[in-house]
């Protein structure tokens, strides 16, 4: 199992994602999220094949193309955030947090 927190940033909206691996394959996605966008997504997100979805391309990831239908803002680190954790908890992964640092210099 892994759990995935994610600040968006200025947005303020956290959210938290429990993502369970069946015999490290099939994924249940767990959402508890400040953003009813991302709150949506939660019911086109089951029976998930964690495999397909870390190895597939942007384009023909069932992650964002969820988050295309419903995420409103292009720069939302949630739908990455999703599939890092699936990463983790499909054990293609080991844990480690993720860094996106902006300066206005």
């Amino acid at each position: 199992m892994a759990t995935i927190k994610v600040n968006p940033g200025i947005c303020g909206l956290l959210s938290t994602f429990t993502i369970q691996a069946d015999d490290e394959q099939m994924v249940s996605i767990k959402i508890r999220s400040d953003c009813p966008h991302v709150l949506a997504m939660q019911a086109e997100l089951v029976d998930l094949d964690g495999y397909a979805e870390c190895f597939s391309n942007i384009l023909d990831s069932t992650i964002y193309k969820v988050a295309n239908d419903y995420i409103r803002h292009i720069a939302c680190p949630v739908p990455a955030a999703i599939i890092k954790g699936m990463e983790v908890a499909c054990g293609l992964a080991l844990p480690k947090d993720v860094e996106i640092g902006i300066s206005n210099d």
